[in-house]
């Protein structure tokens, strides 16, 4: 009988693991539709880019064709491949990227997040739980640097924002490129001149239709797009590994960095130019990255190793091995990408092209779908709509606001430049801000985060960062040939975000400057000195100590209030997601028979908030496990330490048994059932709680228990804060506008994902107006 239950357990052990790797595999496959459609359509542009406009002249022994493609390769092998496949991919936060995933990953191991509330210093987060004993570790002196100075803390954030407005800037800029140079080889199809009416009104179509397919969402969009990438993959390394045996099998030589040095040695100038152009064979890397949520890592990785990066070292080859031996051709694409292809089979590889472009486009569609979210849910970004388009997998989501709002500024920089030139350069200047932001943070999360020496981080950032700020160099002198655009683009994106943040910040610091003291209400006595009516009023607030301002101004105003009274804190931490178990933290105020709780509910930013109904069921059943669980050790209650308030409060796992009756859910409280949230019907209005007989608690705890659940039958009342700022008189005339701008932005964007779900009838909203 062991023996059998050992071969069992071993079968099923391998069918797990077969299971795993064709999950892990099916992910590969739709990682091509959506991660690397952007670095897989480069070779439409590299070359062309690379030459443009720098009056390089072609010798006859080919060292400028052989240098652009020493670049390009090793460009793609260590930026693409080692940088980000292998070393960057492994910095995730909870299975998240992107440059503020970086920045939330370094917050919570080092203490020095600026978001209100103390998101990012792990007072609602133990850092034990992430990082195992911390106090064991020793402290090192970068991390030690950064917890004490913080003006440091405050450019850490700036650096982050940075890199986020820059990936926004790419989503603008990627989709035209892409798609504008696709559509460009109807100029080797068409009659003269006649392209000239075609290609701008084609590549405009084509873009409207690829914003409007993303409702659909990245699972449906990367089975549609995935075949694409395939073929398109297949397509130029096929032409490439042609164009190499036909024109010239020793292109293999430029694969040598001999040739780098050459071409900078003999073109000068107009090579560390043309760098700016080469650079863009690596687009797509950072959209990778922050694509990381959508898929995981290692079906990212067998993606790239084992499909990309093959077929695109063939089709660079087989491109520079035909221009080797046509650079002689009197005209301005001899170096494009479509006369490379064969001429019989240049309309097909058009159209391919042109879809491969844009599913090239929903990478860094998808990715400023991801980084928009994880700013919004960490207060820095106003609030938008977030639609999750997968019930399975949580990162894949839709921002309907951003997406059109890409559009628009998509079209506008395609109909304005008209070039591929132009367009190339503002999305390179783009790209290398971008990466050269992720090697700093990825050298502070090298010696931060993975406890690795400092010289391996230094010597990280050097080798990457020398690279990079190389190409950086090179992009930023074509500023005025369209390298203006990202800037403008992420000089507007970073003022939206900063005045968010710092009004974020000043909001809660009034929250907190004028909050009432625990011994205020307890002089009230136990009826707070109101009348005390049925019901539970839930009042919501940023606070997780003391009783907001919003209390003592409704009580001021209407001397009335429900027998129970719960001040509830939503609050955004910077993980992923947070365990059920450790959503709810529970707290008294005061004695017990003041009736007053504290619940503080956490939500990583990838987290989906549950709508009203599920969500009261939760927080009664957790406040109720916590009286009946507190009764066992207290027997008088305690009154909340405000200092140190997360001291007494309790994570709560909540044991419900669920029955439903006669079409009404009744919910009997025992200290040996687990809940299954899927056994309440979601569509039920009501949840009536019921002690059973056979429940050991004493008299005091049934009475608190009883009284908790004839306020729950009576109703449940939302007491929501509607703020108003306003700067102080005196205020400076800057900070007036920031405040003013604050405002605006407030009034026109989204609430919190909680307020959207509570039901306006039984919604009460105090006005009140901070003076910051």
């Amino acid at each position: 009988m062991d023996l059998e239950a050992a071969g069992g357990a071993e079968a099923a052990q391998r069918k797990r693991r077969g299971e795993s790797w064709r999950a892990t595999l099916l992910l590969a496959y739709q990682s091509l539709g959506v991660v690397y459609g952007d670095v897989a359509t480069s070779p439409l542009y590299v070359y062309k880019s690379a030459f443009a406009g720098n009056d390089i002249q072609h010798s006859e022994g080919n060292e400028e064709i052989y240098g652009v493609l020493s670049f390009v390769f090793w460009t793609l092998t260590l930026i693409t491949l080692v940088k980000y496949v292998l070393i960057v991919l492994r910095a995730d936060d909870g299975g998240e990227g992107g440059t503020f995933a970086l920045y939330s990953l370094i917050c919570r191991h080092v203490r020095a997040g600026l978001l209100p509330g103390g998101g990012t210093r792990d007072e609602l987060m133990e850092e034990e739980k992430v990082t195992g004993r911390r106090g064991e570790r020793p402290v090192s002196r970068v991390r030690a640097v950064l917890e004490k100075y913080r003006v440091l803390q405050r450019l850490l954030l700036l650096f982050a924002l940075l890199g986020t407005c820059m990936v926004i800037g790419d989503g603008v800029l990627t989709p035209a490129v892409s798609v504008f140079s696709a559509v460009s080889g109807l100029e080797l199809s068409l009659e003269k001149d006649q392209h000239k009416y075609i290609e701008l009104p084609v590549a405009c179509a084509i873009l409207i239709c690829l914003f409007a397919l993303q409702h659909y969402g990245t699972h449906k969009v990367g089975f549609l797009f995935a075949p694409i990438v395939c073929i398109w993959l297949l397509c130029i390394s096929a032409i490439g590994l042609y164009n190499i045996i036909h024109w010239d099998h020793h292109v293999y030589r430029a694969l040598s960095p001999y040739y780098m040095y050459q071409f900078l040695r003999k073109t000068q100038t107009g090579g560390w130019m043309s760098l700016g152009g080469i650079l863009l064979c690596v687009t797509g890397s950072e959209a990778m990255y922050a694509d990381l949520g959508h898929f995981s890592q290692s079906s990212i990785q067998i993606a790239f190793i084992s499909v990309v990066y093959p077929a695109l070292v063939l089709a660079y080859m087989g491109q520079a091995a035909f221009i080797s031996q046509h650079h002689n051709i009197e005209s301005s694409y001899h170096i494009g990408f479509y006369v490379s292809v064969p001429e019989t089979l240049r309309w097909p590889v058009l159209v391919i092209a042109i879809l491969a472009a844009v599913v090239g486009s929903q990478a860094i569609i998808t990715g400023t779908f991801s980084i928009i979210k994880q700013c919004s849910s960490l207060s820095c970004f106003p609030g938008v709509k977030i639609v999750h388009t997968s019930s399975t997998v949580h990162g894949q989501i839709y921002i309907p606001e951003i997406n059109w709002m890409l559009m628009i500024l998509c079209l506008a920089v395609t109909i304005g430049f008209r070039d591929t030139k132009h367009l190339a350069n503002a999305q390179g200047l783009a790209v290398i801000t971008v990466m050269l932001v992720t090697t700093c943070l990825m050298s502070l999360v090298i010696v931060l985060c993975w406890n690795k020496s400092i010289f391996l981080a230094l010597g990280f950032l050097l080798f990457f960062g020398t690279i990079e700020v190389i190409y950086f160099s090179a992009s930023l002198v074509k500023f005025h040939e369209g390298a203006w655009v990202p800037i403008t683009l992420s000089f507007i994106f970073m003022v939206v975000m900063c005045v968010w943040h710092y009004g974020t910040i000043k909001k809660y610091e009034f929250d907190v400057q004028n909050k009432v003291s625990v011994n205020w209400l307890l002089n009230l006595g136990p009826s707070l000195g109101i009348v005390r009516v049925r019901g539970i009023g839930l009042i919501h607030t940023e606070l997780m100590s003391g009783i907001p301002a919003i209390f003592s101004h409704f009580v001021t105003n209407l001397p009335a209030f429900h027998q129970v009274l719960v001040f509830l804190c939503v609050k955004s931490v910077p993980v992923p997601h947070v365990e059920p178990e450790e959503r709810f933290l529970v707290g008294r105020i005061g004695p017990k028979e003041y009736r007053l709780y504290r619940v503080i509910v956490r939500y990583g930013y990838r987290d989906v908030q549950k709508d009203d109904l599920e969500f009261e069921k939760e927080l009664v059943s957790n406040i109720a496990e916590f009286i009946r669980s507190s009764g066992e050790y207290d027997k008088n209650g305690f009154v909340e330490d405000t200092d140190k308030p997360s001291e007494k409060l309790s994570t709560i796992s909540t044991r419900i048994n669920m029955l439903e009756e006669d079409g009404e859910l009744d919910a009997s409280i025992s200290p040996h059932k687990e809940i299954d949230p899927h056994d309440a019907a979601p569509k039920r209005k009501k949840a009536r709680f019921m002690i059973p007989k056979s429940a050991q608690v004493d008299g005091e705890v049934r009475r608190e228990l009883q009284e908790l659940m004839d306020a729950r039958e009576a109703g449940m009342s939302f007491i929501l804060g509607h703020s108003y700022m306003k700067a102080k008189s005196g205020s400076s005339f800057i900070k007036q506008i920031v405040i003013n701008f604050y405002e605006f932005l407030r009034k026109n964007s989204r609430g919190p994902a909680y307020a959207a779900n509570i039901p306006h009838a039984s919604t009460l909203e105090v006005g009140m107006v901070y003076q910051v």
